[in-house]
């Protein structure tokens, strides 16, 4: 079994990831064999910024300098049409340069997976196309083949990376890179989605304080944080009174923050073990923010739903 490593400060995000190996990266996204990678560029649009955004200066003979307009999404996300829109246009005028769009979506989902923003008013019409990669439908083996480092913490929820040998490749090939090992948590991350836990830690490490630092990990969080935020949101400003109008605000968020954390711990439980009994669901719903996240963390390590259930018999 592997040991724990000392945690250190990492950056697990798509600017890191992409920075491996930035002119593979821009091949495989434009499949332009061509194409070089010449500067990793601020991105950083107000308004439209997140973690995962990825703006790259690239150049081919056939189309001289362009930027790739990058977006690594955790599902797909019918806002992110618009969002494209807007980061492409504020590329192009930042740098004047032609701008490719491409988005990156990481697990599979049976949303409407949209490929253009279109919009119509008063006769006008504002368009904006943009390729878009779904990993699920990316074979695993391509990665290893192409040389795709940026690709390796993904393999688990690639198309045919659903299982020990080729998590175990991923996991040799991060460690041949000393400077890739603070990728290992990540990649035992998404291994969840696919391998049981013990199998998990039998083959990488698995570093929580590594993983919070993921906007993937956030991303997940903030599933599960949302609708019990917005409702709070709601709650504190309609009963906010103008005198006391921050205490209610903040008296929502709370609120708010502590559905989130419910649903948040209801999402990993379902995600892992399917259905859950109606009694579970209820005693989930009544524990305090402590016992909260002792459980989220036994949430992440059971093997069985047995286990969850003997939780609330030892407390």
């Amino acid at each position: 079994m592997s040991q724990p490593k000392p945690t250190k400060s990492s950056d697990i995000g798509a600017k890191r990831l992409v920075s491996l190996a930035p002119t593979a990266w821009v091949r495989w996204l434009t499949g332009v064999d061509t194409a070089v990678s010449l500067d990793i560029l601020s991105g950083e649009f107000q308004w439209v910024s997140r973690a995962n955004d990825v703006l790259i200066k690239a150049n081919s003979p056939a189309h001289g300098d362009f930027l790739v307009a990058n977006e690594i999404q955790l599902h797909a996300d019918r806002r992110m049409e618009r969002r494209l829109r807007a980061y492409a246009a504020l590329a192009e005028e930042r740098y004047n340069l032609p701008v490719f769009p491409v988005l990156v979506n990481i697990l599979p989902t049976t949303a409407r997976i949209s490929r253009r923003y279109y919009a119509k008013f008063m006769g006008l019409v504002a368009r904006q196309d943009f390729k878009v990669i779904n990993l699920w439908e990316v074979e695993a083996g391509l990665v290893f083949d192409l040389n795709l480092p940026t690709l390796l913490p993904f393999v688990p929820v690639l198309k045919g990376g659903d299982n020990v040998a080729s998590v175990k490749k991923a996991v040799n090939l991060l460690r041949a890179e000393g400077d890739l090992e603070e990728l290992e948590p990540l990649l035992a991350f998404f291994a969840r989605f696919a391998l049981e836990s013990e199998v998990i830690r039998h083959i990488m490490r698995w570093d929580m304080a590594v993983l919070r630092e993921s906007p993937w990990y956030n991303e997940i969080l903030a599933e599960g944080l949302a609708a019990g935020r917005k409702e709070g949101l709601q709650i504190g400003l309609k009963e906010g009174r103008e005198e006391g109008r921050e205490e209610g605000r903040e008296e929502g968020r709370e609120e708010g923050r502590e559905e989130g954390r419910e649903e948040l711990l209801l999402f990993i439980l379902r995600r892992r073990f399917g259905e859950l009994p109606y009694e579970l669901t209820q005693q989930i719903r009544q524990l305090d923010a402590e016992k909260n996240l002792e459980l989220a963390d036994l949430a992440l390590e059971a093997k069985s739903l047995a286990e969850i259930q003997a939780f609330f018999h030892a407390n």
